[in-house]
């Protein structure tokens, strides 16, 4: 069984999300310095990486802040598409530059798998199907 998975990268500038999809993105932003001083924009290392999330056009964050059109990681972390105007999210550093659909399963067209049929599904990935 073949199970490699091909990625497309999506702009976040240029298309996001359906409602709901769990996404891999790719977030940039500058790691803090110990030694820099807070105020200054440059201080610190860059990154950019990828981290599981999921796009959702409506969110409520637990301090009672509704947010939209943002990627939420499995933390509660809010994040923004990159070049996104942040008057909504001030504490927002590490915009999500690109995004991508995540593989489905081994073996299968689906993402999400309960019961029966995901015991089925994997024992047929690892070859332990009847």
């Amino acid at each position: 069984m073949d199970m490699r998975a091909e990625v497309e990268w999506v702009d976040s500038r240029q298309r996001l999300p359906e409602d709901g999809m769990p996404v891999a993105a790719a977030i940039t932003g500058r790691f803090a310095s110990d030694d820099a001083d807070e105020r200054d924009p440059n201080a610190g290392q860059e990154f950019w990486l990828v981290r599981p999330m999921y796009f959702t056009t409506r969110h409520f964050a637990e301090d009672g802040r509704e947010y939209h059109d943002c990627f939420v990681d499995s933390d509660g972390i809010v994040r923004l598409p990159y070049g996104r105007d942040r008057d909504d999210l001030q504490d927002c550093d590490d915009p999500i530059t690109h995004w991508a659909e995540l593989p489905t399963l081994p073996g299968t067209t689906v993402h999400y798998l309960v019961g029966e049929e995901a015991k089925t599904a994997r024992a047929n990935a690892l070859g332990e199907g009847t």
